[in-house]
């Protein structure tokens, strides 16, 4: 499976999305394959025809466009996220689902039909998928609902200035098969470990397609004590009485400091 160590906040969309695919993937410059074994002729040493002084005049305004192009670049700010965090992959996060099936296509205009609300959430903001791991508060001291008002629950609160604001969205959301027993597995690039985590399931009659995600619509089916910091949690649940669309809501307490995971999970209860 795919992982990402995390992207800048500003417009590197396509940069981020090569860096997510391992680099065998990833689209090289053509190299020049000679016939007969030739390679092209050069100029002799020291000689320049007038062709080379006008190619030179037009490459310099190109390089210098490529130099301040890159400064500029290196004086963006790196986001809270460049640190990688983590998410649930196992059902997927919705943000996460939808870097992992767009993120090398996510310009496909095909999205809008095939997958509505990932496009959506692309059109709102990229970065809420280059930026998968990162869908956090800090300081909330346990208090998750007085932080987090009701409609806002799979964005954290509008945390991150509004970055994930489109994951509020209610919507044909792509779904997860899952059984009664299914296990939530989490990547924690970071290692952050937990102190604990909470796992609700959405009760019997709330549609996700229609109604933004409420506190009272959320059951608790699992909660865990401490983990001790690794890559990869799995986190057991077993329910019943559960059939059709839910969100399965996760919250990661991580252990390093006062820093909380709100994840939503769209899953089909077969």
């Amino acid at each position: 499976m795919a992982q990402s160590t995390g992207c800048r906040a500003g417009a590197r969309g396509a940069a981020c999305a090569l860096g997510a695919l391992p680099y065998a993937e990833r689209p090289h410059p053509p190299r020049h394959h000679p016939e007969s074994g030739k390679q092209p002729p050069h100029p002799k040493e020291g000689s320049m025809t007038c062709q080379d002084h006008d190619i030179r005049a037009r490459l310099r305004p190109t390089l210098l466009l490529g130099v301040l192009t890159a400064v500029l670049l290196c004086l963006i700010p790196w986001s809270g996220t460049a640190v990688a965090h983590g998410s649930v992959i196992d059902p997927a996060s919705r943000n996460y689902g939808c870097w992992l099936r767009w993120g090398n296509d996510f310009q496909n205009p095909a999205m809008a039909q095939q997958d509505p609300m990932c496009w959506q959430a692309w059109q709102d903001n990229p970065n809420a998928m280059w930026n998968w791991n990162g869908l956090y508060r800090n300081g909330s001291a346990g208090n998750f609902q007085a932080v987090i008002p009701d409609g806002q629950l799979c964005s954290g609160g509008h945390t991150e200035g509004g970055r994930y604001n489109s994951l509020d969205t209610a919507g044909p959301w792509k779904t997860t098969d899952i059984s009664g027993n299914f296990t939530v597995k989490l990547y924690d690039q970071a290692s952050h470990g937990a102190d604990y985590f909470l796992v609700y399931v959405t009760r019997q009659g709330y549609d996700p397609t229609t109604q933004p995600l409420k506190w009272s619509d959320l059951q608790l089916v699992a909660r865990t004590g401490r983990y001790a910091p690794s890559q990869n949690y799995s986190i057991p649940v077993s329910t019943s009485g559960y059939s059709g669309r839910h969100v399965v809501y996760t919250i990661w307490q991580a252990s390093h400091m006062d820093q909380t995971y709100f994840l939503c999970s769209d899953v089909n209860f077969r």
